[in-house]
């Protein structure tokens, strides 16, 4: 390693920095971890403290690809986000709170407000909500649970009236 020319080590503090800067933006984040499946990731802060439950795939212990994060609150399910995950993080979708829906991507800690909102990236965020709750409602029915089925079904169907 003492023979690597200046340029070398000068490349190799650069990657380990970007890096660094990478893992950063992880660690600002409140990590949370579904009690069942053990899978890990960041809740939207508009589903407020509370546990948070992730129906969708887990790739590499971290909520990925399509689905819904619920909060639950006792007995009774809580606001929840469908759309889209990576790497434990959301990336695009819809909020479901009892006073309408918040829709978009994910930045800093929260869906981004409506005021910030474009048109195509509001049309995308219903899009993949719809297609998450009908992952869901597909997830119960393979599970013989027809009401929860049913009813996630409805939830999709009502996340695409809400693009037209």
């Amino acid at each position: 390693m003492k023979g690597l020319p200046d340029i070398t080590w000068i490349g190799l503090v650069a990657i380990l920095a970007s890096a660094g800067l990478a893992n950063a933006g992880l660690k600002d984040h409140h990590w949370s971890e579904d009690p069942t499946s053990r899978c890990q990731f960041v809740a939207p802060a508009s589903l407020t403290v509370g546990p948070a439950f992730w129906t969708g795939a887990c790739v590499n212990g971290k909520a990925s690809g399509t689905g819904m994060l619920r909060r639950g609150d006792g007995n009774r399910a809580g606001p929840a986000f469908f759309g889209q995950m990576k790497d434990g993080l959301p990336e695009l979708g819809v909020i479901d709170l009892a006073d309408g829906y918040r829709a978009g991507r994910f930045s800093g800690d929260d869906i981004a407000s409506p005021a910030e909102l474009e048109p195509q990236v509001r049309i995308d965020a219903f899009r993949i909500a719809a297609e998450a709750a009908r992952q869901v409602s597909a997830r119960y029915a393979a599970k013989n649970n027809a009401a929860s089925a049913k009813l996630y079904d409805g939830i999709a169907r009502t996340l695409e009236l809400q693009i037209e």
